[in-house]
């Protein structure tokens, strides 16, 4: 028999960032793990993909994180059409970088921090709404994430804002793990090393990344989006009920190494 806390039945597990990347990664497990899962994305032909290929009790909204109107109104209908919310992975994020600090673009700076760093405050903030809510009515429980970043406690040269936001998301986490812990719910941190995805695109296509950088990745490979579906898995489930303020890294080894 399987260990029971891991299976999902009954909850209900919001990924922002959902339908492609790490995102999908963690909406596909929770969904095989027997989870109602919603996602959220700024693309309709990307919402309309994950949820064709993940099937299921799977629905997805078109939200831009950075909006706190959209944010605020998706997560009211989200609850309203699954009837709870008993996870939230907080996982929408974009990219930006400049040739030098010194030459960094506002522009990109504050679009950088629109996203990865507002979205996940509105995100997160609505949902704890929901969660304190429930559990001020007699359903103690939840389980917020983050999503941060090795650039949160490593030098990522030239890409100061990205990594800004991804120390900041560990901070928040913090916070809200001791705000929240009255209520039952936890809050904690993940952290991607070098992954696979779209946004990594250009370093995946790099022969001196490829030469230099994963040889000092001691499982010698890159992540890739279904290696977050474990960590997905435990943080919403019961198994996870002590586990907050938290960081979990999921980098193969390469910052120890």
């Amino acid at each position: 028999m399987a260990y029971a806390p891991f299976n999902l039945t009954g909850k209900v597990a919001l990924v922002t960032g959902g339908n492609r990347g790490i995102g999908l990664g963690f909406a596909e497990a929770l969904s095989q793990a027997g989870a109602s899962v919603a996602i959220w994305g700024s693309s309709d032909k990307n919402n309309a993909d994950a949820v064709k290929k993940l099937g299921g009790a799977v629905k997805a909204w078109t939200v831009n994180v950075a909006d706190e109107t959209q944010v605020a109104a998706a997560m009211v209908d989200v609850a309203k059409h699954f009837g709870r919310i008993d996870s939230v992975f907080a996982n929408a994020g974009i990219g930006g970088g400049a040739k030098s600090f010194s030459e960094f673009p506002t522009d990109v700076y504050r679009r950088v921090l629109s996203v990865n760093l507002d979205g996940v405050f509105f995100t997160l903030r609505e949902a704890a709404k929901h969660m304190v809510e429930r559990a001020k009515g007699g359903d103690p429980g939840g389980s917020l994430v983050g999503i941060a970043s090795l650039a949160a406690i490593e030098g990522a040269a030239r890409n100061e804002a990205y990594a800004a936001t991804k120390g900041a998301v560990i901070s928040m986490m913090k916070s809200i793990a001791v705000e929240h812990a009255r209520y039952g719910v936890r809050a904690n941190s993940i952290l991607p090393g070098w992954i696979a995805t779209d946004m990594t695109q250009g370093a995946q296509d790099n022969p001196a990344f490829a030469d230099k950088v994963i040889p000092r990745v001691p499982m010698r490979r890159w992540g890739e989006p279904k290696d977050f579906g474990g960590v997905a898995v435990y943080l919403t489930s019961d198994a996870s009920s002590y586990h907050s303020g938290d960081s979990f890294v999921v980098d193969g080894g390469y910052s120890i190494f």
